[in-house]
Order: C-alpha cells, then structure tokens, then sequence
C-alpha cells in the first residue's frame, strides 16, 4: 500500500515539474473593435489578431523575431502566414527598416556605426495578423510581381501586374573582364540578361569580395568615415536556369549607383532594398534586359547610352 502511495506522488510530482517545464507560447490578443487602416494600395477593415510587441527589438534580432510572431500566429490561421506577409499588412515597418539606411540618417545629422543595434520595432508596437481576404489580396499581388531590370538604365522596377510598385536607381557590372584572385580564368564583370525567379535570400554582415577573395566586416562610407557593414537581405536569382551568383544587394557607396560598376551583380541603396526584399520573397519572378529605346518620365521616346557597346577592358 505504502509502495502504491510512493509512486502515485512521484507521478503527480514528475507531472507537475513537466507542465512548470513546458514552453508557455504568447497568446494572441483579439481585437474586438477593428480600425481601418492601410497597407499599400490595400485598406483593411478589420484584422484577425494583434500582436504587442513585448521588448525592443534590434535588427541584429529581427529576422529571428518576426520569423517565430509569424510562426505563433500561423497555427491561427487558414492562410500560409509568412514573415513577408505580416510586413506588408503592416507596411510601417517597411518605412522603419528603410530610414535606417546610413546616408538618410546621416542627412539627419545622425552616425549610425553600427546599423546591427538600431532598434526597429519597439516595446508597444503592435503588428496585425490580416483575416483571409486580405492575406489572399497580397499573395496574389506577390504572384503577379515581377522584378525588372534595364542594364543601361540603371534602374529596377518592382512591377505588379500592370502597376509599377517602385523605380530604384542601381549599379550594374563593369564592361571590364579580369581574373579572379579565387579562380584561374577570366570572366566577363557585365551584368547578364536573361529571366528568371529569386530561389535564395541571405542576410548578411559581411562581404566577401570575389577578387581578393578577403572578407570585410567593415566598410568606407562616400563621406570618408568607417562604419561595420549593415545586417541586411541579399536576393539571389536564377537566371534562364542557372544560378551564375549575380546577386541583387545593397550597396554601401550610394555614389556608385546610376553606374557600371560593380563585378556583375546588381547594386542597390541600402534603404531600397528594404523594399525590394519585402515585395519579393522566393519565388518572385525576375527579368533582366537591355533595352537602349525607353521613355523619360514624360513619356518621350529616348536612346540611352550603350554601356557595353565597346570591347571590354581587360584588368
């Protein structure tokens, strides 16, 4: 009976240390009096649930953070709710992310040295998980988008449909071949044409430069001071069935864009590519062309320069 006894409280006591151990998940907060608010060109009436933020949150911790708030809430919901998603519902965040790139900030009369500790989402924010409708709304918008790129325009357009979503200002290959301190042959830096989709996103704080094969954590800004390299999402697209490593990522020298410059990927500010990123996750299709006949902002017929119209230099 004793026996009996014993083991009946070793069981009670072995439940009690279990359910102490188990991981207690945030339950959501439903929102009994919806606002309208806007995201894009959306306007949402009513939302599912709302998450508070609970602490500051870094970029340095971001991608972690909103990957796991989507990971709660996609147990809640009929739709696949992704990370991407939850930022265009709440597109505030986008503006966030967008205003700590270091040339806005420093017209501002602020020296971000290290972009990895800026807080992004603060103690009290609160982001909106969207009902069915409006998540259907922004996945078939994100089926429709395309990334387009003209070579000697410099420029990339984020293009729903028939709608042009963004125009940002770029950097594309040198008309220049050289040879890799990492590989005995010779390659040709022009950016290359061709369609595709992006299959890979990299967040990354360091840069590994394909000449000299040395990696940087650091970096010379245009304005002649130093600062660590910017913890952001590099996107990686396959084009016509390969992936040649043509990257489409931020820059640190905003005065390399509108230039052939780099050794063949496409270069964007650091704040646009915040942008870029959330309007297209893996999957988004992407087009690289180069069209010398285009329009100017009035809609007159122009002839761009040809960038590689001449032999490329070798060294």
């Amino acid at each position: 009976m004793k026996t009996r006894v014993i083991y009946s409280l070793m069981a009670l006591f072995l439940l009690v240390i279990a359910f102490s151990c188990k991981p207690q998940v945030k339950q959501p907060i439903i929102v009994p009096n919806p606002v309208a608010i806007n995201t894009d060109s959306l306007t949402i009436k009513n939302w599912l649930y709302a998450y508070v933020v609970e602490k500051d949150i870094r970029i340095k911790e971001y991608f972690r953070y909103m990957d796991s708030v989507a990971h709660i809430y996609d147990t809640l919901v009929a739709y696949d709710l992704t990370a991407h998603l939850l930022v265009r519902t709440n597109p505030w965040i986008i503006d966030t992310l967008e205003s700590t790139d270091y040339y806005r900030q420093r017209k501002q009369g602020v020296f971000i040295y290290d972009q990895k500790e800026y807080i992004v989402l603060k103690k009290g924010d609160t982001l909106y998980i969207p009902t069915d409708t409006i998540a259907q709304q922004i996945i078939e918008n994100q089926a429709k988008t395309v990334l387009d790129v003209n070579i000697p325009e410099m420029k990339l357009r984020v293009i729903e449909g028939s709608d042009t979503a963004g125009t940002f200002l770029v950097r594309v290959g040198q008309n220049r071949i050289n040879q890799w301190a990492n590989y005995e042959k010779m390659s040709k830096l022009r950016t290359k044409t061709g369609s595709g989709k992006i299959i890979h996103t990299y967040f990354k704080s360091a840069y590994l430069d394909p000449v000299t094969g040395e990696t940087h954590d650091k970096t010379k800004r245009d304005d002649g001071d130093s600062t660590f390299m910017a913890l952001m999402p590099w996107l990686e697209p396959e084009i016509n069935g390969e992936a040649i490593g043509q990257l489409i990522h931020p820059t640190t020298n905003e005065n390399t864009l509108g230039k052939a410059y780099s050794n063949g990927c496409i270069g964007v500010g650091e704040g646009d590519m915040w942008r870029i990123y959330y309007y297209a996750p893996i999957g988004t299709r992407v087009r690289i062309r180069y069209n010398l006949n285009v329009k100017d902002e009035d809609g007159k017929p122009i002839r761009l320069k040809d960038i590689y119209g001449k032999k490329p230099k070798i060294g």
